[in-house]
């Protein structure tokens, strides 16, 4: 079982989980990050450390966004060549998308 990000996590790009990450199964696009679901060992380091609170256990993704289940392992796959280990700053405007709800139209490929 992986963790998931969510939909929160959209144009916000927190980067505070992936420096706690053991594994190192953190993507990262242009304003949303990924957690690759085979490489996830489900130690849940990342989940306390997220300020958007924006990632879940994949059976405790929120009702609605499931389909970030499957997001997560597709764009983990597209976005393989951008592993992000070290902690960035986050988007500038992050504070002002931080709580907006259903942000999936917004999510950059």
């Amino acid at each position: 079982m992986a963790f998931v990000v969510t939909d929160n996590c959209v144009k916000c790009k927190y980067t505070d989980c992936v420096e706690v990450c053991p594994v190192d199964c953190f993507y990262e696009g242009p304003n949303f990050l990924v957690i690759h679901p085979d490489e996830c060992i489900d130690c849940a380091l990342c989940e306390p450390e997220c300020p958007a609170q924006a990632i879940f256990s994949e059976d405790e993704v929120p009702a609605g966004q499931e389909q970030y289940i499957e997001l997560n392992a597709e764009l983990a796959e597209e976005w393989v060549d951008n592993n992000i280990t070290e902690q960035k700053d986050p988007l500038p405007d992050a504070e002002e998308w931080d709580g907006v709800p259903d942000k999936l139209e917004h999510l950059e490929r």
